[in-house]
């Protein structure tokens, strides 16, 4: 029976890495073949279309410190999914990404600079987030990490529409 946890647990930490190869590639492609956040112009230039959104600049430095944070917790989820350890995969979606992140980004401040479609990007984040952090937990008892893992890909997903309409200034 041990085994057979192993087993799942190994193929769950390949089929993550393989689905993290393939959404890196795809939006290293998207971006190279210019389908996001940019048109080319007659010469083949990038003009980058997205969005500005302008902050003052400490608040623009604290909302580009708490996006590396992002990424850096998407970053330590994955690889405590890959080590079995859903708990932690949990504790940190929720902290760092979740619901209850909301007053450690100071998101009430920065929302007052946000278009409302920045906004409620960012509360879907959020939210998406933290049902990630249920999904994982539940993945740790039922040793099924599929609608864990479909649940982060909605959390990274939101990031990059995000990314893609938006941009500081």
């Amino acid at each position: 029976m041990a085994f057979g946890v192993h087993r799942r647990r190994m193929f769950a930490s390949t089929a993550l890495l393989f689905v993290a190869v393939v959404t890196g590639a795809s939006l290293a492609w998207g971006q190279h073949t210019h389908h996001g956040g940019g048109t080319p112009d007659a010469a083949g230039r990038v003009k980058d279309d997205r969005e500005f959104v302008r902050f003052p600049d400490a608040l623009r430095e604290h909302t580009l410190t708490n996006m590396r944070d992002h990424l850096l917790a998407l970053q330590e989820i994955q690889e405590a999914i890959g080590r079995g350890q859903e708990a932690t995969a949990s504790r940190i979606a929720e902290q760092r990404l979740g619901m209850s992140s909301l007053s450690l980004h100071g998101a009430q401040e920065v929302a007052k600079y946000m278009p409302q479609g920045m906004q409620d990007i960012g509360t879907q984040m959020h939210r998406d987030a933290s049902r990630f952090a249920i999904e994982v937990q539940n993945s740790g008892a039922t040793g099924d990490l599929k609608p864990a893992l479909a649940a982060l890909s909605k959390v990274t997903g939101v990031c990059v529409s995000c990314h893609f309409a938006y941009r500081l200034q």
